[in-house]
This record gives structure tokens, C-alpha cells and sequence, in this order.
């Protein structure tokens, strides 16, 4: 993936980039804030997950903090870079004027009666 001036993100990846918006965190710890900010809705799998941070890695949108080990294992922390500041902005822009075109029109519609 490489940062475009209009980019589309996956559900999973907006709130993979969301999730890093209040400071560095490790894989496991990126599914769980993405996992509470949807109310349990989205489920991201470590699959997906970690294809998602190596991409994002290789794009610039995020990069590598620091690593610890815990339990004899390497915990690798990531941080949002600028650049994945910006893309995650625009998409939410992004979709909050797609959002807007839908909510004006339920207003003009109204409710449907029974």
C-alpha cells in the first residue's frame, strides 16, 4: 500500500491506524482498541493484522517504536507516523461526507409508516 493522495482503507485498516492515534501499541494491544471502538463489531485477525502493519511498515503510515520481550517473546510496539496522521484524516473526512449524503436524505424521507 502506498500513501495516494485519496486513499480508501479497509474497515480493519482505518481502525488499525485509529488505534494508533493515542500513542504506540503492540499487535495485541491494537486489536483490543480496535475491538472497543467498535463496541466488539470488528474482530481483526492477527493475519490480517500484522499484513495490515508490514504494509503500512513499507507505505510510511506507521513504524516500529520499540520492542520488549515478554514471557521470552518479542513484543514489537508500532506508532503513527505523519503521514499515516494524514491518510487516517482524510479517510475519516472521507467518510463522513459519504455519511452525510445518506443521513440528509433519511431526513427528507422520514421515518416509513406502518
Amino acid at each position: 500500500m502506498t500513501p495516494r493522495k485519496n486513499p480508501s482503507l479497509t474497515e480493519p485498516q482505518y481502525f488499525i491506524l485509529a488505534a494508533l492515534m493515542d500513542g504506540p501499541l503492540h499487535g495485541y494491544g491494537i486489536i483490543k482498541a480496535a475491538e472497543r471502538a467498535t463496541d466488539g463489531r470488528l474482530r481483526i485477525a492477527v493475519g490480517t493484522l500484522y499484513g495490515a502493519l508490514e504494509r503500512f511498515e513499507r507505505a510510511g503510515l506507521v513504524a516500529a517504536d520499540r520492542e520488549e520481550i515478554v514471557d521470552g517473546r518479542a513484543r514489537r510496539y508500532y506508532r503513527l507516523t505523519d503521514d499515516g496522521t494524514q491518510v487516517l484524516g482524510r479517510e475519516a473526512l472521507r467518510m463522513q461526507q459519504a455519511a452525510a449524503v445518506v443521513i440528509g436524505r433519511s431526513r427528507d424521507v422520514g421515518v416509513a409508516r406502518a
